[in-house]
């Protein structure tokens, strides 16, 4: 065995806060190391047939989460692409020229805007469905239908339990800002 793998496992051993990992636990076999290179895998192949389309990683992403759910505030989605929501309003205003995005004021909130996907943008939606098919058939090739319908739940069941366990975590956090928050208003208020 290479010796940075030895370190690498006597590392993961002494840190590890778990039942110890057997020494024979191949990284490349890991769940979350192999939900990481497929989800990068699949987003750089898109990337590829996307910018046959003439869509930047950004755009298509953008009208993927816009379909997913219309509607949403500008910093809704900026939050989901995980992008500052100034590069947003730039990317926005590109989609809106392009004829693709409307904004509409928010009538509970003047100062928010949400975002609609105009009747333009429905063929170059059709095209991204188009594209994510033939990705996700290349992808899943081999899988019998079964298969693929236990891989749907499995994930399924995963993004419920973290998104079940990030809850409290969030309010925590939350709750934690909050109460800082005041606690250094009131050392200012002095």
């Amino acid at each position: 065995m290479p010796q940075g793998r030895s370190k690498l496992n006597i590392s993961l051993l002494t840190n590890w806060a778990g039942p110890p990992i057997p020494p024979n636990v191949q990284p490349e076999r890991s769940v979350g190391f192999l939900i990481t290179d497929v989800s990068h895998l699949l987003r750089r192949s898109f990337n590829r047939r996307a910018q046959a389309l003439g869509l930047s990683q950004a755009q298509w992403r953008a009208l993927a989460h816009l379909w997913r759910t219309e509607g949403l505030k500008q910093s809704e989605l900026a939050e989901r692409l995980e992008i500052q929501p100034i590069t947003l309003t730039r990317l926005i205003d590109r989609m809106e020229t392009a004829g693709w995005v409307e904004r509409r004021p928010d009538p509970a909130d003047r100062r928010a805007v949400r975002l609609y996907l105009t009747p333009q943008a429905q063929p170059v939606l059709a095209e991204m469905q188009q594209a994510a098919a033939a990705l996700l058939d290349e992808a899943l090739r081999g899988l019998s239908a079964e298969q693929r319908l236990q891989l749907v739940e499995a994930l399924c069941a995963m993004k419920r339990n973290l998104s079940e366990a990030e809850g409290p975590a969030v309010s925590e956090l939350e709750s934690r800002k909050n109460r800082d928050g005041r606690r250094d208003r009131k050392r200012r208020a002095r």
